[in-house]
C-alpha cells in the first residue's frame, strides 16, 4: 500500500470517530466511558502490523465489532463504580445536536432523539450487559444476529432471546410513546406552576407517584436520595429554587422533548429532562454533575 493510500485510510477511520462514538454511548451512558472505549479501539488498531491492517477488509466493520467488545467488558466494571456513586446515578444528557449530521432528514432526528433520550438509557442501564450490546446493535445500529453473536460470544439464537428481554423491558416503559406535543403541553404547565411558586398548582401538574432523582455525583449538592410523591417533589423543586437566586431556569429543547437548562453565570449548569404520562409529569431527573455536562459547554 502506499502513503497515499495509507493516508486515505487513516482519514477514513478518523472519520467513523463520530459512528464509534455515537455506538459507545448508548452502550456506556456517559460521553466520557465512550470516549475511553473509542480510544481504546483505534490504539488496537494501530498496535496492529501493516500486513494485519491491510487484510481487513472493512475498517468500520472492525472497528463497531471491537468497540462494541470493548463496551461489553467496561460495563461490568462500570456496575461496581456505579454502585459506589454518590447518590442517584443517572446517564449523561447530551445536547440534540451531538450526534446529528450535516443535511440530516428530520426523520431520521425523531429516529436519533428516540435511541439517545434519557428515558431510553435509564431503561438500558437496568439490562445486563449483554442485553444492552445486543439491542443497542440490532435494533439502534441494525446489526444481524450472526454477526452480534461474534461480539458479544453467544449463539445467534441466544442473541435473539436477549433481544427479545431487552425490547420487552423497553416497551413496558408506557411514557416514551406519549406524543411530543403533548408531553411539551405538560412541561409547560409544569413550568409555569413552579416558577409562579404556586405549590397547588405544581402538585397537581405531577402524577401522585412522580419520582425526582438529582445527580451530582458528589461534586455540587443535590438530593442524595430519590424524592418520592407529588407533596414531596414539589416542596423540593420551589425549595430549591429559592436557594440559588442566581440560578436561571430556561426552557430547552432535549431528545426526551422539552426539557429546562440551569443557567449560572452565562453557562449551563444543569440539565433537567421529565417524563410525562396521562397528562402528568411522571419523572424529574436533573443532572447537575458537571462531569456529565461536558457537552453543553458550546451551547453557553
Amino acid at each position: 500500500m502506499s502513503a497515499n493510500d495509507e493516508t486515505a485510510v487513516d482519514a477514513e477511520l478518523i472519520g467513523e470517530r463520530r459512528h464509534l462514538l455515537s455506538l459507545a454511548f448508548r452502550m456506556l451512558g456517559t460521553i466520557s466511558d465512550a470516549e475511553d472505549a473509542v480510544q481504546e479501539t483505534y490504539i488496537r488498531w494501530y498496535r496492529m502490523s501493516h500486513l494485519e491492517r491491510e487484510a481487513i477488509e472493512i475498517p468500520r466493520a472492525w472497528l463497531t465489532r471491537v468497540a462494541s467488545r470493548i463496551c461489553l467488558d467496561m460495563l461490568g466494571s462500570a456496575r461496581a463504580r456505579r454502585e459506589r456513586y454518590v447518590g442517584p446515578w443517572l446517564p449523561e444528557p447530551v445536547p440534540t445536536s451531538a450526534f446529528t449530521e450535516p443535511g440530516e432528514d428530520p426523520l431520521d432526528r425523531v429516529t436519533l432523539d428516540d435511541s439517545v433520550s434519557m428515558a431510553l438509557m435509564v431503561v438500558l442501564e437496568a439490562m445486563t450487559p449483554a442485553e444492552r450490546v445486543v439491542f443497542v446493535l440490532h435494533d439502534v445500529f441494525r446489526m444481524p444476529f450472526p454477526e452480534i453473536a461474534d461480539i458479544v460470544g453467544r449463539t445467534a439464537g441466544a442473541c435473539r432471546q436477549l433481544a427479545t428481554s431487552a425490547r420487552a423491558r423497553v416497551q413496558a416503559v408506557p411514557s416514551r410513546r406519549v406524543p411530543r406535543s403533548e408531553h411539551d403541553e405538560v412541561v409547560r404547565r409544569f413550568a409555569a406552576a413552579t416558577q409562579s411558586g404556586d405549590l397547588a398548582a405544581l402538585i397537581t401538574a405531577l402524577d401522585p407517584a412522580v419520582v425526582l432523582r438529582s445527580d451530582g455525583g458528589g461534586i455540587v449538592t443535590a438530593a442524595r436520595n430519590p424524592i418520592y410523591g407529588a407533596d414531596k417533589v414539589a416542596r423540593f423543586l420551589l425549595g430549591a429554587l429559592t436557594k440559588k437566586p442566581g440560578a436561571e431556569v430556561l426552557e430547552q429543547d432535549t431528545h426526551d422533548g422539552l426539557g429546562f437548562a440551569i443557567w449560572r453565570e452565562g453557562r449551563i449548569t444543569g440539565v433537567v429532562t421529565l417524563d410525562v404520562l396521562g397528562g402528568l409529569v411522571t419523572n424529574v431527573r436533573m443532572v447537575v454533575n458537571p462531569e456529565k455536562l461536558s457537552l453543553w459547554a458550546p451551547e453557553a
